[in-house]
């Protein structure tokens, strides 16, 4: 609707006041929305600063390993033997140690067991299934065998058994003398347990085809369980979801495996020389100046060693050194493909190591983009954080789907048709995957938070770095979370289903959405749309650089990313991450007031196309239709002087009266008349809730458009419904609210004004589908089989 202002100083007047006066509303409450966190953070000491950077007495405890462990490759069975050199670094003293034991979730007895809950299906579970649902550990265990831990001895340096009590996945173990601030214990622990079938994090895949199977290893020996400021002694259960919190040490580690075996882990092998044949040696050499992956073991060989030709009853042992890492674990197989390459993706010329370990059930597409994918993560992390500081980073192909990470080494899906064909779906998958597995590398294996607590603190930080090299991979690859309308759906649901961010790992409802896309989403949010790119990305790499190689908690990445980058940001944490409430910006109308600028050339011509306008009524129009005439068109008598009268005709005095009122204007009052200034106020409600920036595009009756952003502080002083005034000198014929999908605003329909129809789409799916059609490349012949390594590469 729109709206005439009279006179110009009125209008100047009712403005100003406008802008200074709270807005009114029958429903108008207080919010405190921008009020700061206060209370909701911890409070800042000499550990740990307001400011968000480590304190100036920040300290963190150390532990070196040196393991020998063994691969039992016919029982599926580990066995292994470490000693640990404990350092307590705290101001505290220690009367006892804690070790995580995760592998006892696999316990029949074990809390992440119990703890399970389902229901029996009516239509119908197999008997695994059923078992599963009795035992809560899942149905690919073997009944006959015990998992779980089997710990054989725990002794101090010189032997003596040292006292334990194992408390489902976790170890007290008693010191005979407290351990005081600054000093070292030695103690070890030697144990074995079964292998179960890869679950995800660890276990191990069979190939029934050819009868051998790929060991992926992680959280397989006793570890340290953290002790720091924040917590004490961090012995939180391990459930099964949350993963870990873990502290840095040495390790040197040798695994012995079968001879015909390749394995690959965190870390430097230290024997080369002594497990891969001069050819493979000759290879490695070449791969140091190469610019493209070289096959280290080929395709060929690893075929060969499956069928176990040459079988012999002997065994190898790899041994690795890795330094300043917080966790190890190793990949081993006889089916193994291996190609790697040096690459310096850094100023400084460092080399560093980027591997492939995969079976043949992965090419073509592993030998493909597998090592390209590594190098490329280390460059675009690096390039948003630090430098990569470990020597290697390893990409190893595990079952079809999903990854796991830990230092230097990931274990990552994507698994091409036997024909060697694949969709787009498992390509990008793939690729996806491996950058987010070997990010990880950055968090959490270096900026250290806790796993087991906060899952969003690696998974949402690193799923935001995910999305941003995915699009420098390829501007189009199809990205999966990060966009702000990717999380719409979710941030949609019915709230008693939703958790807010700032849940425990173990205890968050939808890991995914909740730990992964809603933080990325977040973050990519205040990085295009709250505080630009540049303020975030020096405030991101602030906070990465701050806490690398330390163990940061929420609060230290709440208070860095305000600390340097000056805005406030409190309201975004209470609403992102301790709410659930969604986006839902409504747009419920917009007056449009224009100037009278009193100049009668201007306003009697507007007055009369108003007046012709109001005068085309249907009887005015059928009237003209008629051939009859009037008593006026038949009679000139009857006809005066109103007959012949042009009221919207510009006299002399219309001119002299305007010349007048000119002559009392200021200079910019002439220039907002003379730009035919219009005003439009826009009428908003925020229905979701969670407040955020409004963005409003004008679309303009000449085909242009222009785009106003105002920040989330328009809802300060009333968080459910606002006025807000725009002047344009042109006229609006479309608005539309948050256009290029900015802010996650879970409903688009209640965006625009005039409001804009949607049409409702339909699609009808098969439901006696019996099996998925073919891909692309199946369906063109595009498959061309597998690739065969060339051993001369």
């Amino acid at each position: 609707m729109k709206k005439v202002l009279l006179p110009l100083l009125i209008l100047m007047v009712s403005v100003a006041t406008m802008a200074q006066q709270l807005p009114k509303s029958p429903n108008y409450q207080a919010n405190d929305r921008f009020e700061q966190m206060g209370t909701m953070l911890p409070t800042p000491n000499s550990y740990r600063a307001a400011s968000g950077a480590p304190g100036r007495e920040y300290w963190q405890q150390r532990a070196d390993y040196d393991i020998k462990a063994e691969l039992d490759d016919d029982n599926r069975r580990i066995t292994g033997s470490e000693t640990i050199t404990f350092f307590n670094n705290s101001p505290d003293e220690l009367k006892y140690i804690w070790m995580q034991l995760d592998q006892n979730l696999f316990k029949k007895e074990s809390i992440g067991a119990t703890s399970r809950t389902g229901t029996i299906s009516e239509k119908g579970m197999s008997t695994s299934q059923l078992e599963a649902m009795n035992n809560g550990r899942g149905s690919s265990l073997d009944p006959k065998k015990e998992y779980g831990y089997q710990i054989a001895a725990v002794k101090d340096k010189a032997g003596k058994a040292l006292p334990y009590t194992i408390v489902n996945t976790m170890m007290r173990i008693d010191l005979p003398v407290a351990m005081k601030p600054g000093t070292n214990v030695v103690f070890s622990v030697d144990w074995s347990y079964y292998i179960t079938e890869y679950y995800g994090r660890s276990g191990y895949e069979y190939f029934p085809k050819d009868g051998n199977a790929n060991y992926f290893i992680a959280h397989w020996f006793p570890r340290l369980a953290p002790y720091d400021d924040v917590n004490g002694w961090n012995h939180k259960q391990f459930l099964g979801q949350g993963e870990f919190a873990l502290i840095f040490g040495n390790y040197k580690v040798a695994i012995t495996v079968p001879a015909d075996h390749v394995v690959a882990a965190s870390g430097e092998c230290q024997n080369y020389a002594q497990v891969l044949t001069a050819t493979q040696k000759q290879r490695l050499k070449k791969a140091e100046t190469s610019k493209t992956p070289v096959i280290i073991v080929t395709q060929a060989e690893a075929e060969k060693a499956e069928k176990r030709e040459n079988k012999s009853p002997g065994k190898k042992t790899w041994i690795y050194k890795a330094d300043n890492v917080r966790d190890f674990a190793f990949a081993s197989s006889r089916k193994f493909i291996w190609d790697a390459m040096q690459t310096d993706v850094y100023k400084d010329g460092r080399k560093i190591w980027c591997m492939s370990i995969y079976p043949k059930e992965g090419n073509p597409l592993w030998e493909q983009y597998s090592t390209r994918a590594v190098a490329h993560t280390l460059k675009s992390y690096g390039a948003r954080t630090f430098e990569y500081p470990y020597p290697v980073a390893i990409s190893c192909h595990s079952v079809a789907g999903g990854g796991m990470e830990y230092p230097m080494i990931s274990f990552n899906g994507g698994r091409p048709e036997e024909d060697g064909t694949y969709s787009e779906a498992v390509k990008y998958g793939m690729i996806g995957v491996i950058i987010h597995e070997v990010g990880h590398n950055f968090f959490p294996m270096i900026v250290n938070s806790d796993e087991r607590q906060w899952a969003w603190m690696d998974e949402g930080l690193n799923t935001f770095c995910q999305y941003l090299a995915e699009k420098e991979w390829d501007f189009n690859f199809p990205t999966r979370r990060g966009e702000p309308n990717q999380i719409t759906d979710y941030m949609s649901s019915d709230k008693s289903v939703l958790s807010p961010i700032m849940s425990s790992a173990e205890n968050v409802i939808g890991l995914g959405p909740n730990a992964y896309a809603k933080p990325a989403t977040a973050l990519n949010i205040l990085r295009e749309t709250v505080m630009g790119r540049e303020l975030f990305d020096h405030a991101f790499k602030e906070y990465a650089n701050r806490w690398r190689f330390k163990s940061p908690t929420p609060a230290d990445f709440f208070r860095t990313m305000e600390d340097a980058s000056g805005v406030d940001l409190d309201w975004f944490w209470k609403g992102w991450f301790y709410g659930v409430e969604p986006v839902d910006q409504d747009l419920v109308s917009v007056d449009w007031f224009s100037i009278d600028t009193q100049n009668p050339e201007i306003e009697k011509e507007l007055a009369r196309k108003e007046a012709a306008r109001r005068q085309a009524t249907i009887s005015k129009i059928r009237d003209a239709q008629t051939k009859g005439e009037t008593v006026v068109a038949q009679d000139s008598t009857m006809a005066d002087f109103y007959n012949r009268y042009d009221p919207y005709k510009v006299t002399d005095a219309d001119r002299q009266k305007y010349e007048q009122y000119l002559a009392g204007l200021s200079e910019s009052d002439k220039e907002l008349i003379q730009n035919n200034t219009n005003f439009y106020t826009l009428s908003l409600k925020n229905k979701g809730g969670l407040p955020m920036p409004v963005i409003v595009k004008m679309e303009f009756e000449d085909g242009t458009d222009s785009v106003a952003t105002f920040p989330a502080e328009i809802w300060r002083f009333n968080d459910q419904e606002i006025s807000k005034v725009i002047t344009t000198n042109k006229k609006v014929t479309q608005w539309t609210l948050d256009p290029y999908f900015q802010i996650a605003d879970i409903d688009t329909e209640n965006n625009s004004f005039p409001r804009i129809a949607k049409p409702t789409r339909f699609q009808l799916f098969k439901q006696q589908q019996l099996r998925r059609a073919p891909n692309p490349m199946q369906m063109q012949g595009a498959g061309a089989g597998k690739i065969s390594s060339d051993p001369k590469n």
